[in-house]
């Protein structure tokens, strides 16, 4: 009895470490999405609210506008609930009169604005008597007035937390919260869900936060319970093979326990890449705004860096949803006859500011007579930007890229070669599996998920292809995507 009651006190701690473990876990998870989603949120607000003030402001500076023409506008807009316009001595502009119970919610705002605002301008957000008001300052014939108005709430569900938080995939349900706590907006019902956490808003909703809930019966710690009965009870069954119990346990833990931090590590490269193009996208998005940027020809590099950012970020959220949607086995692929030079040339020009700011020679080589070919064009494209963008991540000092396109006895040959860091012999074949990167310390600075190479052989796979490369470490790598030309292939 002694060694069964050992054997199983171990496989309890252990099941305990792996309850706590996956639920630390889980957490950070759900923390991650919380503040995704805000940061969505705030971004589609931000731009809704700039529109209708953009409009307000161009009736305002114009002639003739009165009650009926900026309730017209009001109407128009499906955000803005109520507005009214104040000049600098308190006094109301528009509407004429009070509407309603009105008074009660936008003349104590008055009291909040002080001076210093009148004089810098700009907008801000504040909270009257439960309700989130946006208050702005805009020029009417050249004289400053207060602008204030209140969203509407049914809007609010539908163009934007519908919008941002609808399509998330995620075990989880994601609620929006106003500043007393009470449910505003969710995915799903609440009714018996867990709250996990919530993060705040820190622009566009004062006091208002994003909460993620549990569903009944959902969380890691109930799931890990349910798994430790299971093995609890099929550990009575093996006690006469406890050395083989004990091997089987340990080798579970370990898979476990690997799994758990290459999922953790995925999360945090992806965490990392996201706030990356989007810290830059607001730095400069905020710094045109402002009117810093005098100098048309550093505005145009700042739209540059934002169309740039915008499209790195974009490559990434296709990859992880890409990769979700295999792990998930709903991928498809809608494979049609194509032309191969132009999907090439229009790959390549996505990329042809970071490739010229990067200092790259770029060569192309397309085969003059190549057939239509049939692919699915976004896959096969998305395929060739993961070759082109490692090929720019890891260069190094000597900068050419080479992309050709040939026929090879009956297959189409796409190949991005460079003269780069390369790659060992023996972590070739490993580098097309799901977040693997290369554990060589001058690839550990580099962004990347580990999955644009997984992403790469499945394409070529579902296209009845293959993926290939040669590479020899500190003299550059070539990959080589294979697709038959026959669609029967």
């Amino acid at each position: 009895m002694a060694p069964a009651t050992i054997v199983a006190g171990l496989g309890y701690v252990s099941l305990r470490q792996w309850e706590t473990a996956a639920d630390q876990l889980f957490r950070e998870q759900a923390r991650d999405v919380a503040a995704m989603a805000t940061e969505k949120v705030e971004m589609m607000l931000r731009h809704a609210e700039d529109a209708f003030l953009d409009r307000l402001q161009v009736l305002l500076s114009g002639v003739g506008v009165d009650d009926r023409t900026l309730d017209e506008l009001v109407a128009q807009s499906r955000l803005v609930r109520r507005l009214y316009i104040f000049d600098r001595r308190g006094r109301l502009l528009h509407p004429t009169a009070w509407r309603d119970d009105d008074a009660a919610v936008f003349r104590p705002l008055l009291a909040q604005i002080t001076p210093g605002f009148w004089d810098r301008g700009g907008k801000r957000e504040v909270v009257s008597r439960g309700e989130v008001l946006l208050v702005a300052l805009l020029k009417s014939h050249g004289e400053p007035v207060l602008v204030a108005f209140a969203p509407d709430l049914d809007a609010l569900r539908e163009d934007i937390f519908e919008a941002t938080l609808g399509g998330l995939e995620s075990p989880t349900i994601v609620a929006i919260l106003d500043h007393q706590g009470r449910p505003v907006y969710s995915r799903a019902s609440l009714d018996r869900a867990e709250r996990v956490l919530s993060v705040t808003f820190r622009e566009g909703l004062p006091s208002w936060s994003v909460a993620v809930y549990l569903p009944p019966g959902a969380s890691p710690r109930q799931t890990v319970r349910r798994q430790v009965v299971i093995f609890t009870a099929a550990f009575g069954a093996l006690l006469i093979v406890i050395l083989a119990g004990l091997v089987l346990a340990w080798r579970l833990m370990r898979r476990e326990a690997e799994m758990a931090q290459l999922k953790s590590d995925f999360v945090a490269n992806v965490s990392h890449d996201l706030k990356t193009p989007l810290s830059v996208i607001r730095m400069f998005g905020e710094t045109l705004e402002m009117g810093r940027v005098t100098d048309a020809a550093r505005r145009q590099e700042y739209y540059r860096v934002i169309t740039r950012e915008s499209e790195r970020l974009s490559r990434l959220i296709d990859n992880v949803l890409d990769f979700s949607r295999i792990e998930g086995g709903r991928r498809t692929y809608d494979i049609v006859p194509t032309a191969v030079e132009p999907l090439i040339r229009d790959t390549l020009e996505a990329f042809a500011y970071p490739l010229a700011q990067g200092g790259f020679k770029v060569e192309t080589r397309v085969a003059p007579d190549l057939p239509e070919v049939p692919m699915d064009t976004d896959a096969v494209g998305q395929a060739l930007a993961n070759l082109i963008d490692n090929a720019i991540k890891y260069s190094r000092h000597r900068r050419a890229i080479a992309v050709d396109a040939v026929l090879v006895h009956g297959e189409l040959a796409i190949s991005v070669a460079d003269e780069g860091m390369g790659i060992p012999a023996e972590e070739q074949r490993k580098i097309f599996e799901k977040f693997y990167r290369v554990g060589r310390s001058e690839t550990q600075g580099r962004r990347g998920t580990g999955v644009g190479l997984a992403l790469v052989k499945h394409v070529a796979e579902a296209h009845h292809g293959r993926v290939t490369v040669e590479s020899q470490a500190g003299a550059g790598s070539r990959f080589t995507l294979w697709l038959p030309v026959r669609g029967d292939a």
